[in-house]
């Protein structure tokens, strides 16, 4: 990986963490949910629709995990 490579990509997780600062709990859980489930979901089936669903099943759990 170039160094621009590695300067973009931490830039670009600083962003992330920092757009995160005036979420709920409970947004935050469900942001954090989707994350998960969308690296796990392109980890087992290694396609874009794994992706997508883990990322959606992950958001929906981690919304309700987030409620209490």
């Amino acid at each position: 990986m170039t160094t621009t490579k590695k300067l973009m990509a931490c830039a670009f997780v600083v962003l992330t963490f920092a757009g995160c600062a005036g979420m709920s709990h409970q947004d935050r859980d469900t942001v954090v949910g989707a994350g998960i489930g969308a690296a796990a979901g392109a980890a087992i089936t290694g396609d874009v629709g794994g992706t997508v669903i883990g990322g959606a099943a992950g958001g929906v759990i981690g919304h309700e995990v987030g409620r209490h």
